[in-house]
């Protein structure tokens, strides 16, 4: 069985056995996968008491939970587990049964083939990215606290690593080419461009990812689609599906 969901922010309330009671019948050998903002990974500097809690908390499940990245992680401790093959595919393993699928990754799933491109552009930043180490930096940091301005600061509530680099889009391509360009299902976080325009008209602007995601809708033949980011339940099109706190099972 493999179930699938939206961003989590660190809030894995919805995986209590009173609300999913599905994974009384579930084992290892199946899957939750969540579309981006996993939250598992957030602390500064190293894993806080708070997330070794979480994350032993969603390793004792009996099932294993899969995550793409979204635009909330911290990039500089996801990026430092060690990278290992998984059905096909590199990951991060967090723990041996809590998993971060990355991205341009082609995973062999209960015979069915997944390909995963996490991350988003952070639609909160009206404010602007404050650097730590700037000379003024609390003088600026006052200020907007007084605001209502939403803003982030840099390696530690933002990441430029949340948008991918050529060296990740380029892979992602390698190894769809490899697949003749098709799998059964795509799982990010954001979505390409034209699905951006049917969510919010003209409220989302195209950035470097969603232009990719736009090449990849109109390159690879795909069964679904499934996406967080957006913060909603909605089936956008045939294809594609927008996930936030709904779970539901691929079949």
């Amino acid at each position: 069985m493999i179930y699938i969901t939206g961003d989590c922010h660190q809030n894995f309330e919805r995986f209590n056995a009173s609300i999913f009671p599905e994974q009384n019948e579930m084992t290892k050998e199946d899957y939750v996968i969540i579309c981006g903002d996993f939250g598992g990974v957030w602390s500064r500097d190293q894993e806080s008491k708070e997330e070794t809690m979480l994350m032993d908390w969603l390793d004792c499940k009996s099932y294993t939970t899969l995550f793409v990245d979204g635009n909330h992680e911290n990039f500089d401790r996801l990026y430092q587990y060690p990278v290992e093959e998984w059905h096909g595919g590199k990951v991060h393993k967090i723990r041996p049964s809590v998993i971060h699928l990355m991205r341009g990754q082609i995973f062999d799933i209960e015979e069915r083939s997944f390909f995963t491109f996490g991350g988003a552009t952070s639609h909160d930043i009206d404010g602007g990215i404050l650097e730590p180490d700037d000379p003024d930096y609390k003088k600026k940091k006052k200020e907007l606290d007084k605001g209502i301005l939403p803003y982030r600061i840099n390696h530690i509530s933002w990441w430029e690593r949340e948008l991918p680099t050529e060296e990740e889009m380029e892979e992602g391509r390698r190894n769809l080419a490899l697949h003749d360009n098709t799998v059964d299902f795509i799982v990010t976080h954001c979505c390409s461009s034209s699905t951006q325009i049917l969510l919010g008209g003209g409220l989302y602007k195209p950035d470097i990812l969603t232009k990719y995601l736009e090449e990849i809708r109109q390159t690879v033949k795909f069964k679904k689609w499934f996406f967080g980011h957006y913060h909603d339940n909605k089936n956008v099109n045939a294809e594609e599906l927008l996930l936030y706190e709904q779970i539901i099972r691929i079949k």
